[in-house]
């Protein structure tokens, strides 16, 4: 195979991999915006400072 041809197929996977996983990320974090009962986290205007963080 040439290398011309190998580097940017590799870029390109790579490139559409990361855009996968952050479309995947971004879908989680909108479910748990939209649930209701989903911990909220320390810096929430509402939430005590003090509290055990949400990932936790």
């Amino acid at each position: 195979m040439d290398v011309n041809v190998l580097i940017p197929g590799l870029a390109l996977v790579t490139l559409i991999g990361f855009c996968v996983l952050a479309l995947m990320g971004k879908i989680a974090v909108v479910e748990r915006q939209k649930d209701p009962s989903a911990p909220k986290s320390t810096l929430a205007a509402d939430k005590s400072s003090t509290a055990a963080p949400a990932d936790v």
